[in-house]
């Protein structure tokens, strides 16, 4: 059995034709977004709090609006409270001349009525509620009572009259331009020629459904559409299709706990896994459809369920189980006179018995089943020809009526061509000017981008050859006067003026003129490679004591030279996060500039200090010291010029070494600074990051 999809969601604000008053008119949605139980108790305090209030009056529409939705959500989980709040909202809304309550509650007495089979009933009341709504001009109200209507004939197995009301109901939701509604109505024909194994007239509706999905964009409507699909793909064991489109239908009831459709869709899989012969898994689907169940009210969804249950527990041979949910789904059938339940469950039994070798029962069962099959096929094929004949009316019909409104119209249509023509240059020379003028705009604002670039290159262009008039300045005038003198010296070694012996005597100032032109070199290279190329900081997690260690024994002999202790007093285990490389050059040239500005017998401490998210670290010499001019100039931001001076032991500078310890510091995220008092020595800090939550602390 295919599941009808209802017009059952409630909005406001839409007003009776002529008099003004609010209409609780339906919406096509099949449930809310949010969890439907959450919606329930939702509305029971509402309610309790309303009555509540010493100014309560059961009079009240937004009472009696809160009554009807809370029965409306209670359709298939408790239909008794559904009953007596629909009847209770029916006499108020009665007593209070408030006809949007009126409708609804009678829509909803005839809902309950529908699902307890007793048609004639349910006929009734929903006859009085869409001749209530129709005298008070409520489209959407009529075009759900007409689908509820044309639903009930089908549940009767009259699909003549049942098309019918759908084709209409279709008629005036396209008139409304409703989208929603035209997928419900076209998505029920489907499923009534589905029922009558009409297939392929089946997915030509499915695929108008499918469109007007895809335009509204509805999640839910999707999904119950998809359940649908899957369920007729199942019949024609097209069983690849049915497990895609079930399987997608699932993932959108969980998410939104739409819990009844959820049912019918698990049920759905259990019934493709049985037509796989795959008992384990059909019962496994079927189990989660009847945990389901446990907490609804939905006799017509169990009928199929158990039967599907029987089924499967006889593949698995389990006669026992079969036989008592056979049976349920049996009496089921019967409670709602329920003719195609009754005739399905009946094979199942017939099979059940003559499985067990109770060859009386098993008949008994068998000749009803036989019986109703006999008289549902002499139905079907009078119905069938009745449904193709009433579809073929139907359009001859709206055939006749669209040549009328053809003719009606052609005398008009020099008009309207006209009319239409004269837009048409109106709107072309509308056009024409806004594209000029958008163009105009868009060349001006290229103009203006071009203008920017140029500039900002301009800059760039002049900030580099800056960079190159000072990297040439600095090889002409610190390494070019050592590497002359070198050059000078051999020569004259060369030519015989001076002896091995003489020659020797120069070695410490030849030692410590290299020593100078390759630390000078080895900061220029870096440096220049930062100004020119832009280097680029690759931050890593770095022990830093071991860095400096390095560094004091490279500049070891420089330290020993003038008598001067390098202390280091950085705790083990002092992880930073930073580019080694670049750090290695800070520390290497602060340390350098340290032992070159203080005298003999000084001192030289590095140390480190523990932040919350950084390390401190510090170079102390025992120095001469710094001026507040010179203080002012070392760190400067202009690039094009070098602070330079000369050490206690006249060693010379490049200038250079400070400028790159602030841009390397400041790419790793770090800041440097200077204190110094003239005679008494400088403290250089500068901060890296700790590589926070990786290690331990130091110790």
């Amino acid at each position: 059995m295919y599941r009808i999809r209802l017009m059952l969601r409630k909005i406001r604000n839409t007003k009776f034709v002529g008099t003004g008053v609010l209409l609780w008119c339906l919406l096509g949605m099949g449930h809310v977004v949010h969890s439907q139980f959450d919606r329930k108790e939702e509305l029971k305090t509402k309610l309790r709090l309303m009555e509540e209030r010493s100014s309560f009056s059961v009079q009240d529409t937004a009472y009696l609006d809160l009554l009807n939705d809370l029965a409306f959500e209670l359709r298939y989980f408790d239909t008794d409270s559904l009953y007596s709040l629909a009847k209770k909202a029916l006499k108020h809304s009665t007593d209070a001349n408030y006809a949007p309550g009126q409708s609804i509650s009678l829509k909803q007495l005839g809902d309950y009525h529908s699902d307890r089979g007793v048609t004639d009933t349910a006929l009734i009341y929903y006859r009085k509620a869409m001749d209530l709504a129709s005298q008070n001009g409520s489209v959407a109200l009529e075009l759900s009572l007409l689908n509820d209507i044309s639903g009930e004939f089908e549940y009767q197995g009259d699909y003549a009259k049942a098309l019918g009301g759908y084709l209409k109901a279709l008629e005036m939701a396209i008139e409304q331009e409703d989208l929603l509604q035209q997928s419900i109505i076209n998505e029920n024909i489907a499923n009534l020629y589905a029922s009558q194994n009409y297939y392929d007239e089946s997915l030509e509706y499915y695929k108008k459904v499918k469109r007007l999905n895809d335009s509204i964009g509805n999640e839910i409507a999707q999904a119950e559409t998809m359940s649908n699909l899957a369920s007729l793909y199942g019949d024609m064991k097209k069983l690849e299709y049915a497990m895609f489109n079930v399987n997608r239908s699932i993932d959108i009831f969980e998410k939104y706990r739409i819990m009844d459709w959820l049912a019918y869709a698990y049920e759905t899989k259990g019934k493709v896994y049985l037509k796989k012969y795959n008992y384990n898994w059909a019962l496994y689907w079927y189990r989660q459809s009847e945990m389901l169940h446990q907490n609804l009210e939905d006799d017509r969804a169990r009928i199929d369920l158990y039967n599907g249950l029987a089924e499967t527990y006889i593949g698995l041979e389990n006669d026992s189980l079969a036989t008592n949910y056979a049976e349920d789904a049996f009496r089921i059938s019967k409670s709602i006179n329920f003719a195609e339940g009754i005739k399905k469950c009946s094979k199942t039994l017939y099979e059940i018995y003559r499985r067990k070798q109770d060859y009386a029962t098993a008949l008994a069962y068998h000749e009803l089943f036989q019986e109703l099959s006999d008289t549902l096929s002499r139905n079907e094929n009078r119905q069938s020809l009745s449904l193709l004949q009433t579809k073929t009316e139907y359009e001859q019909q709206k055939e006749t009526l669209i040549r009328d409104n053809e003719k009606a119209l052609a005398s008009q249509k020099r008009y309207l061509y006209a009319g239409s023509g004269l837009l048409l240059f109106s709107i072309l020379i509308i056009y024409l000017v806004y594209r000029s003028k958008k163009l105009q705009q868009r060349l001006t604002r290229e103009l203006e981008a071009k203008h920017e670039i140029l500039e900002k290159r301009k800059a760039e262009l002049q900030v580099e050859n800056e960079t190159k008039v000072k990297l040439f300045s600095i090889i002409g005038h610190d390494l070019r006067g050592p590497v002359g003198a070198l050059k000078e010296l051999l020569q004259i070694f060369k030519d015989g003026e001076i002896s091995i012996t003489e020659l020797a005597s120069y070695m410490p100032k030849l030692r410590s003129d290299v020593d100078h032109i390759f630390f000078t070199l080895n900061n220029l290279v870096s440096w220049g490679y930062t100004q020119l190329n832009g280097s680029t900081t690759r931050p890593t997690s770095i022990l830093l004591e071991g860095i400096a260690a390095e560094n004091i024994k490279l500049l070891n002999e420089v330290a020993e030279n003038k008598s001067i202790k390098i202390v280091s007093e950085i705790p083990e285990n002092t992880q930073v996060w930073s580019d080694p490389n670049q750090v290695d050059i800070v520390l290497r040239n602060l340390i350098s500039n340290a032992l070159k500005f203080t005298p003999e017998n000084g001192m030289v401490t590095l140390s480190a200090e523990e932040k919350n998210d950084y390390w401190i670290i510090s170079i102390r010499d025992t120095g001469v010291g710094m001026d507040r001019l010179t203080l002012q100039k070392i760190f400067q931001e202009d690039t094009t010029t070098t602070h330079s001076t000369y050490g206690t032991a006249n060693e010379k500078g490049t200038g250079i070494g400070l400028s790159l310890c602030k841009e390397m510091i400041k790419k790793n995220g770090g800041e440097i600074w200077v204190d110094s008092l003239l005679r008494k020595g400088s403290t250089f800090y500068f901060t890296l990051p700790k590589a926070a939550g990786l290690y331990s602390k130091a110790v």
